[in-house]
């Protein structure tokens, strides 16, 4: 099937990328739990690194924000929002499929190391 507008290959290829690797970090608790709070671990094992790119810095595309700096306590509720539905826009329904697999510390060592870039 070719698509006229190429933002849709973008989106159709970001949503089957994020239930790829949403169901091999679901499969492989063994690498989760070696990353124990080790925030750039787990942003690697809980697959972030997918659409955000290597250390949050390059996303897949320009829709997708880069992470790498940004303040640990924003990252943090936002994780939170997403994770609740309270947000609900944008990149979020293909969030919400990741961050239902990140515990309230992992989202904290994750915000934390993202800060710190």
């Amino acid at each position: 099937m070719q698509f006229k507008n190429p933002s849709v290959t973008t989106v159709t290829a970001v949503f089957l990328s994020t239930v790829l690797l949403s169901t091999l970090a679901l499969n492989s608790p063994a690498s989760a739990q070696d990353a124990t709070l080790d925030g750039g671990a787990l942003y690697a094992a809980k697959a972030c690194v997918a659409c955000h790119g290597v250390a949050g810095k390059s996303p897949i595309t320009n829709f997708i924000p880069k992470l790498a700096g940004q303040n640990k306590g924003y990252l943090i509720q936002q994780l939170k929002d997403i994770k609740s539905g309270a947000r609900d826009n944008g990149q979020t329904a293909q969030m919400k499929g990741i961050i239902a697999n990140v515990s309230d510390d992992e989202a904290k060592a994750i915000a934390e190391y993202l800060s710190a870039l």
